[in-house]
């Protein structure tokens, strides 16, 4: 296996995504408290990372700003993410070839890379990506173990997940769907398979949000 650091390509500047309860909290005059209460209760809509801290969209926060006649900082108001996708995968020629066909058949999608399972956590804690595209069998932990820390509290994914194998176990399949995991790949069907399934992953995301 070739172990490497996490590498990314992303827009040198862009508009904060993912706001924290600090920040959410200087913008509404609450304490952080009293905004994780409002996510933790439905009034606001957020999630929580797998290390456990809530994020709200920042889309989101202009909409319930607007929605209580408040005014929406230039920041949010502004604001138009480009989705980002997060792709665990150990294997370097496979990583490259994946991420070539992304740059050149979605360019309008930014992608950061981790190599193994711990890595990969991180990663996504860290941006709250709208997709990640995972490996079934990576050095540290599969991809059971994986999705497995990406369940909330409510039992729910906090991102979508589509899965690229060379082949896996039949229980380990029926593990990730019933985690949540809707889009499984093999690897063999070719990088078409793959970019035509992670779009039909982002824009059941955008709807479902």
């Amino acid at each position: 296996m070739d172990f490497r650091c996490i590498w990314y390509f992303v827009a040198p500047i862009r508009t904060k995504r993912y706001w924290g309860t600090q920040r959410v909290a200087r913008v509404l005059q609450v304490t952080p408290a009293t905004v994780a209460a409002w996510i933790d209760q439905g009034h606001l809509k957020g999630h929580r990372t797998p290390t456990g801290r809530r994020r709200v969209a920042s889309a989101d926060l202009a909409e319930f700003l607007r929605a209580h006649g408040m005014a929406v900082p230039a920041e949010l108001a502004a604001s138009h993410a480009r989705a980002v996708v997060v792709v665990v995968e150990d294997d370097p020629g496979y990583l490259k070839a994946l991420v070539r066909t992304i740059e050149h058949e979605a360019p309008e999608v930014d992608v950061l890379q981790a190599t193994t399972g711990v890595d990969g956590l991180l990663e996504i804690g860290r941006v709250s990506p709208d997709l990640v595209v995972l490996d079934y069998a990576l050095p540290d932990l599969n991809a059971v173990q994986v999705v497995q820390r990406l369940v909330d509290t409510s039992k729910r994914l906090t991102a979508p997940v589509l899965i690229v194998t060379g082949g896996m176990p039949a229980k380990a399949e029926n593990d990730l769907r019933r985690l949540g995991v809707q889009a499984i790949v093999n690897k063999v069907d070719g990088m078409g398979v793959v970019i035509e399934a992670m779009r039909r992953a982002l824009e059941s995301s955008r709807k479902v949000a």
